[in-house]
């Protein structure tokens, strides 16, 4: 069996087992032991991709597998990775490692919760493993299915209504990305739907015209693209804190992903001839998402506009199209994934504690939950991009690259989408000031407890990541800026 194929067969064995299993001690243990097993299995495929390139292996994808799966339409179950896929699969792990953790009490039926939590995994870590257009979009779909559920059941506040709008319009999203993907296998002309296969081929550019707006705003829905962002924070604040995590830490990064590897690699004439539109809506989602937040008093409202901030940041990156500010926008979905999903692990661990998400009704908190606080504090400062730390590396990455765009055009939106960072400083550090600081809005929070060991855990893992993206950037840079050469060179050939 290929190496890569682990990665959804061991959720698919976790949900067999959890079928079996009678009591939460058994769910726990089942949960606990497949998320370490996959995080260990991530850290193993990072270390076997360095030693293969280093040893002088130059192919475009690596660890490849190919099973022909339905030959009436040349589907294939074909995989293999690239330095960005190995990004993803180990900010996967990391996140599905954490979120058990921090669904370590989840009430009720926590069986089914993490029956459906795997499926969601397989999905995501399918998605980043595919190769061939059709089961990249079947794991699309995988990916997606379980979050009406996992919201709809498990989630709080108006569930029902954020379960059933974040389903269809995602749906939606599926819809124009079906058609893009099965136009891009007919005009091609490939034998097959294999990305790499394709990318050889040139297709027509009266057909790109139509499919690459259709593939991108198909991958930019799920990546919180502005004007379809809306499903986003109200999916954010009634999902659980484990479904929050994986949905803005990972989940989304599969429009940012998709983008780059369908739309931008495949139908590179369309991409510069129409970038500037998506530029344009990609900078709207920057500044918006960011003073958004600033007038939010949820706090998951709060972090659900700042992710459509920072996803925007990955989309507006990837349209600049140089291999700078491409690298960037890899580096912030690594660095947005662990920062957010460490901010919704937070929030959630907060509110189970003080029952309520609005900052004008808490305060004090730093000095009766100091490990929660002082936690918050340093998710916040990533958050804005303090030097030593992920989002400081990203976002530098990606500024200086789109810089690199001599036009005026560029050089203006690059400085509109800069000047969020001053923002996302504002609402950050009132958020701050707010919750952890001042007086202590509520008597009963006097007698609140501070992080259990379960909790602990999923927070200094994440903490521990976001700080040595920050710090040791270099080595995860460049295995993401090699692996995109083949995408640049296909844009400027």
């Amino acid at each position: 069996m290929n190496f890569l194929s682990i990665f959804v067969l061991i959720p698919l064995l976790m949900m067999i087992a959890l079928f079996f299993a009678k009591n939460r001690g058994q769910i726990n243990f089942i949960a606990a032991t497949g998320a370490t097993i996959l995080l260990a299995f991530s850290a193993i495929l990072t270390y076997m991709y360095l030693a293969e390139r280093a040893s002088g292996n130059v192919a475009e994808m690596l660890f490849r597998a190919d099973v022909v799966w339905y030959a009436a339409f040349n589907i294939h179950y074909s995989v293999g990775v690239d330095g960005v896929s190995v990004a993803m699969l180990l900010l996967t792990s990391v996140i599905v490692f954490t979120g058990v953790f921090a669904s370590w009490r989840i009430d009720p039926l926590p069986k089914e919760f993490f029956l459906w939590f795997c499926l969601l995994s397989i999905g995501v870590y399918g998605f980043f493993i595919s190769i061939d257009l059709f089961t990249m979009f079947m794991f699309y779909e995988i990916a997606l299915i379980p979050m009406y559920l996992l919201i709809g059941i498990w989630g709080t506040g108006k569930k029902e209504y954020a379960a059933m709008k974040l389903t269809l319009m995602l749906m939606g999203g599926s819809a124009l990305l079906l058609v893009g993907i099965l136009g891009i296998y007919y005009f091609s002309g490939a034998e097959s739907m294999n990305i790499l296969d394709i990318a050889q081929k040139t297709i027509p550019l009266s057909a790109q015209y139509y499919l690459f707006p259709l593939t991108f705003m198909g991958f930019g829905v799920l990546g919180a693209l502005f004007p379809f962002h809306t499903w986003s924070p109200d999916g954010h604040a009634s999902a659980p804190t484990a479904v929050s995590m994986l949905h803005a830490g990972v989940l989304m990064k599969l429009g940012g992903y998709g983008a780059f590897r369908v739309a931008m690699y495949l139908m590179p004439e369309a991409a510069h001839e129409m970038a500037w539109i998506f530029l344009i809506l990609t900078g709207i989602s920057v500044v918006y998402g960011a003073f958004s937040a600033v007038v939010q008093t949820d706090l998951k409202y709060i972090n659900a506009y700042s992710s459509v901030s920072h996803c925007g940041l990955v989309l507006f990156a990837i349209l600049m199209m140089n291999e700078t500010a491409m690298t960037g926008a890899v580096m912030q979905m690594l660095s947005h994934g662990l920062m957010t999903a460490l901010f919704f692990a937070l929030i959630g661990m907060i509110y189970g504690r003080t029952h309520t998400r609005l900052i004008t009704q808490m305060g004090g908190l730093m000095k009766i939950l100091p490990f929660l606080g002082v936690s918050y504090v340093i998710a916040g400062l990533a958050s804005l991009g303090l030097p030593g730390l992920s989002g400081f590396v990203a976002e530098m990455t990606i500024f200086v690259g789109s810089f690199q765009q001599t036009d005026t055009f560029h050089r203006v939106l690059t400085i509109v989408a800069a000047s969020s960072i001053v923002i996302t400083a504002v609402y950050i550090l009132r958020v701050v000031g707010k919750i952890l600081f001042g007086k202590v809005q509520d008597p009963h929070h006097e007698e609140l407890t501070d992080a259990t060991w379960w909790e602990r855990i999923s927070v200094v893992t994440l903490i521990i990541a976001i700080v040595a993206l920050g710090s040791l950037p270099l080595w995860i840079s460049n295995m993401i800026h090699d692996s995109l050469m083949p995408v640049v060179n296909n844009l400027l050939r």
